[in-house]
């Protein structure tokens, strides 16, 4: 489908939310091989099993946040067993 810039995009692409096209346009749909960003990317899409993807792009942000920037090392040493206060 062509958009009113001219580019292809999906019907499931909001047009009225820039950061969903923008990855739409920049990241859906190509491969990544960097295993720190697909750690990020599993945590997203983790999140997407009860959210809408276009939520959890809009809290992209502060999933980075909670996760203390999906580093993966800082997540691994987590206790689960303590209150989470930020």
């Amino acid at each position: 489908m062509e958009w009113h810039d001219g580019k292809p995009r999906c019907r499931w692409a909001n047009p009225d939310n820039p950061r969903y096209l923008q990855y739409h346009d920049e990241e859906w749909g190509v491969p990544v091989y960097d295993d720190a960003k697909l750690f990020e990317m599993l945590i997203l899409e983790n999140f997407q099993a009860g959210l809408s993807w276009e939520c959890v792009l809009n809290k992209w942000g502060v999933f980075r946040r909670a996760f203390d920037g999906f580093d993966l090392e800082k997540v691994c040493a987590y206790d689960v067993s303590a209150p989470v206060i930020k």
